[in-house]
């Protein structure tokens, strides 16, 4: 008879001004909290969750307006994001955290590190740069981002004619059905929520520069997917080189969602990372 037991799961909803944010907490050990992108929500995680709940306390939420958490009535300002954030881990008693983001994700976790970088252990941006002018992070001064964007955006909608998501892309979409299935079924549990308006806050929000960031000492990791059509993956080094404890990996064979197309090379180099800053 096998002897394995499930890690321990609790499910809630926090009281905010908003609404209820949902939150699920599984496993047991340091606190590991995850936000999800736009096209996601706390479901996002599913293969992050099952690998790490075994040796971390993994805290996954869906941002306000992102069902099962509350909608909220006159639109989503992503600059709400990091209080949701802050109020969460102190309802769970975190003393300190460790943070993993995705796309949008990372205008929630980047606000809340340098907000209260003595309690973020350290710092995963997956495929984000959360409120760094993406831009003007670029080293050649926005030449390799111009045209990156221009090649992303006929691409972007070449797939979408096609029924592709853009956060998976076309070749993750033809080589994982099932997940690329699963990502746009998860995205469609959004509903009513203008996700444009949201898009158009995130950009309007993304002001930061890496100037502002040279005493950010928090042990940041950025990962991106090679194949990304919605954030230019090599911003991923050019930012991790002007951060005082930055670094950053690169996943050749996939799109904007490295966390579900690519999970358990995903899951190596965070875990990896997370063990050096014990």
């Amino acid at each position: 008879m096998s002897s394995y037991a499930a890690p321990s799961r609790t499910v809630g909803r926090l009281k905010r001004p908003f609404g209820n944010l949902y939150y699920e907490v599984c496993g047991s050990g340091p606190a590991l909290v995850f936000a999800h992108g736009l096209g996601g929500n706390h479901l996002s995680w599913w293969q992050q969750v099952a690998h790490f709940a075994p040796r971390y306390t993994c805290v996954t939420f869906a941002h306000r307006g992102f069902a099962p958490s509350d909608p909220v009535a006159n639109g989503v300002d992503p600059a709400d994001y990091p209080d949701d954030l802050a109020a969460l881990i102190d309802h769970l008693g975190l003393a300190d955290v460790r943070l993993v983001a995705q796309s949008m994700g990372g205008w929630t976790m980047l606000e809340y590190a340098l907000a209260h970088p003595d309690r973020v252990k350290a710092l995963v941006l997956s495929s984000t740069s959360g409120t760094l002018d993406r831009r003007g992070c670029d080293p050649s001064g926005g030449t390799a981002y111009d045209a990156w964007l221009a090649a992303a955006e006929a691409a972007i909608a070449t797939g979408l004619a096609r029924g592709i998501h853009p956060a998976m892309g076309e070749r993750a979409a033809e080589r994982f059905p099932a997940l690329h299935l699963l990502y746009r079924s998860i995205d469609e549990m959004a509903g009513t929520l203008d996700k444009e308006k949201l898009r158009a806050g995130l950009r309007r929000t993304a002001t930061r520069t890496l100037a502002g960031l040279k005493a950010f000492r928090v042990p940041t990791l950025l990962i991106a997917g090679a194949e990304d059509v919605v954030f230019p993956p090599f911003l991923a080094s050019a930012i991790a080189t002007s951060l005082p404890c930055g670094e950053s990996q690169t996943i050749a064979d996939a799109g904007h969602s490295p966390y579900f197309e690519q999970a358990a090379r995903f899951n190596a180099l965070v875990g990896a990372f997370l063990a050096r800053q014990r």
